[in-house]
């Protein structure tokens, strides 16, 4: 899974989210304190959501709605469906219908995998942490039910409580009190500068490819007019095809530089990984950092 929403260090550290999320996970059967078991948990269920969504009812409903979508269209050109017409639209008529039935029983067996078991009290568990001010880095798409990369609500979104006041200020240590840990919390890793530059760039260009098209076209249609009406005005067109190259060629060298970025970027998110492992609060990830990382799993 990678990076988890939050640590169960960071859980762990605040008293009132650990015994809650310990009650929840007493009801699911699972310590969602502790990562390897939210990690593997995570993962067996996303591939069981994935099985849901593959099975064959989902196909021959897709399918048997299509039939019954299309089979109207083809009256017109076979002369036995015109001499049954009434049967026909009948036929199409229950295979629309039982299609539509199909996938909605798929949607639904899908939803009550996503909304019942393990995944149903960690996303419990998450929003009891959000509400207590504990940043969550990352929320997998799948995990709230909605398409990768996508936004809106989703089937399953993490529940919403009321924000929880801070926890009051421990009271001095008395003599006997243990000495606190020398090490101290685990530092979130700095962001580098051209992860800054990545996440300003992550969503510019990608206009250059249909720009330098539209300019050949131009020049391409210049040409042509001045060939038909025999004006030689038209020939200055052909100036807009090394500007075409000019747009391609800074195209293509921008998304070498952003590729490089990106790179950055991922390595950046390792390093993410590997310090919430260690036990340190990852703080709530960039938009581009989010969809760079859902694409990237």
């Amino acid at each position: 899974m990678g990076l988890l929403p939050v640590s169960g260090a960071a859980l762990r550290a605040d008293a009132r989210v650990r015994e809650a999320a310990r009650d929840i996970g007493t009801r699911y059967g699972v310590d969602y304190t502790d990562d390897a078991a939210v990690t593997a948990m995570l993962t067996e269920r996303r591939k069981s959501l994935e099985t849901e969504q593959r099975r064959p009812a989902a196909y021959l409903g897709l399918l048997t709605l299509m039939a019954g979508m299309f089979l109207p269209f083809g009256i017109p050109l076979s002369p036995a469906l015109d001499a049954h017409l009434f049967a026909v639209l009948g036929a199409a008529g229950g295979l629309t219908v039982a299609g539509v039935a199909m996938l909605v029983h798929a949607r639904a067996q899908w939803k009550h995998a996503l909304r019942n078991g393990p995944l149903a009290g960690y996303r419990e568990v998450l929003g009891v942490t959000r509400a207590h001010g504990i940043p969550l880095a990352h929320i997998p798409p799948w995990l709230e039910g909605r398409t990768t990369g996508g936004g809106g609500k989703g089937a399953a979104p993490i529940p919403t409580y009321p924000p929880v006041e801070p926890a009051p200020a421990a009271h001095t240590e008395t003599a006997t009190a243990p000495p606190p840990s020398v090490t101290g919390p685990v530092p979130v890793p700095p962001k580098p500068w051209a992860v800054s530059y990545y996440e300003r760039m992550a969503d510019a260009g990608g206009w250059h490819d249909e720009v330098g098209c539209l300019l050949v076209l131009a020049g391409g249609g210049g040409v042509t007019w001045a060939v038909t009406v025999g004006t030689g005005v038209g020939y200055a067109a052909l100036l807009l095809v090394p500007v075409a190259v000019w747009v391609w060629l800074a195209g293509r060298r921008q998304g070498r530089e952003k590729e490089e970025l990106r790179e950055q970027a991922l390595k950046y998110v390792k390093e993410l990984e590997a310090a919430q492992a260690a036990g340190a609060r990852v703080p709530e990830l960039s938009p581009q950092l989010r969809a760079l990382l859902d694409g990237h799993h």
